[in-house]
């Protein structure tokens, strides 16, 4: 739109500037003829007597005239064009303000909404940031009471109690899966490794705290940024943010088997991608909405959770 009108003011100043000379020119001619220096031809034919010198002066004087007609009309079409070029200049430039202030009314609603944006995340995240904080005291309040109970218990019951049982939480996995791997999913039942290293917070069907509901997969503690590795050959069939599970990667081992890790900080890997045994996929996060860094995993055969433990060796 701005070339455009650019180009027009260009022609148009042209224009102005040829009608200039072309009105000079005219106002010259009929200067010349006010002072009397160009005879009109009834003056001629009264003044002289010689028909050949008459005829060659009236010749003469048909030329300037013709050439003064030619001059007038192309003025008046020289005007005509430049009456129609400002009359397009000032349409454009008309349209071109309406466009200004449509973009400059656009830029101040999408600041509007930036702004309102940006104070329902701020809103969010202080919101995030008490209930966090809310489940943290209601955790070391637990842990506290807990430990004042142990206590009282011993200092009751001196005699020697027998160990209890290992407990999901009190287990862990230290080592990695194998890499390289190879044969059908379900004959590695029992020979697999947990994706990262760290301690077990549940076990499988287990309820889980504040909800009853029982777990579907297993929750390994481990520190923020660590590697989670596959457990087996696979392809990914899902890499995305998932509402509950954070970051989500979903392998397919083929024959109906799926391997979940959720609560990501980052995955490294898209879906199509076909991925090695013990090949790093993601990096451990709290992403889910857990109120610390640990990797959620589970185990599916044809859409039915089953429990990994029965599938993994621990160290």
């Amino acid at each position: 739109m701005r070339n455009q009108l650019a180009r027009i003011q260009t022609h148009q100043g042209k224009l102005t500037a040829s009608v200039r000379t072309q009105q000079e020119l005219l106002a010259g001619q009929l200067y010349q003829q006010y002072l009397g220096e160009e005879s009109e031809p009834l003056r001629l034919m009264l003044s002289l007597r010689d028909p050949s010198e008459l005829a060659r002066r009236m010749h003469y004087l048909t030329y300037v005239y013709q050439a003064r007609a030619e001059l007038i009309a192309g003025l008046k079409a020289d005007l005509a064009e430049l009456n129609e070029l400002s009359a397009q200049t000032r349409a454009r430039e008309q349209h071109l303000e309406r466009l200004q202030a449509n973009q400059a009314r656009q830029h101040a609603e999408l600041t509007r909404e930036r702004r309102e944006h940006q104070a329902v995340l701020a809103r969010v995240s202080k919101e995030v940031a008490r209930q966090r904080g809310e489940i943290g005291t209601l955790k070391r309040n637990e842990e506290r009471l807990s430990r004042l109970v142990q206590r009282l218990a011993q200092e009751l019951s001196p005699r020697p109690r027998a160990p209890a049982r290992r407990e999901a939480n009190r287990l862990r996995n230290e080592q990695l899966p194998e890499a390289a791997l190879t044969g059908p999913f379900h004959q590695r039942k029992g020979s697999l490794r947990l994706p990262v290293r760290g301690e077990l917070a549940n076990r499988f069907g287990s309820p889980r705290e504040g909800s009853g509901l029982p777990w579907k997969g297993l929750l390994i503690r481990a520190r923020g940024g660590e590697e989670v590795r596959a457990i087996a050959n696979g392809r990914v069939v899902f890499a995305d943010w998932f509402r509950g599970f954070g970051n989500l990667l979903i392998l397919d081992h083929g024959d109906g088997y799926l391997s979940l890790y959720g609560y990501n900080e980052a995955l490294f890997k898209q879906v199509g991608d076909a991925v090695g045994s013990g090949e790093p996929i993601g990096a451990v996060g709290s992403s889910g909405g857990s109120a610390e860094t640990g990797l959620y995993f589970e185990i599916r055969y044809q859409g039915r959770p089953i429990d990994p433990l029965t599938w993994v060796a621990l160290k």
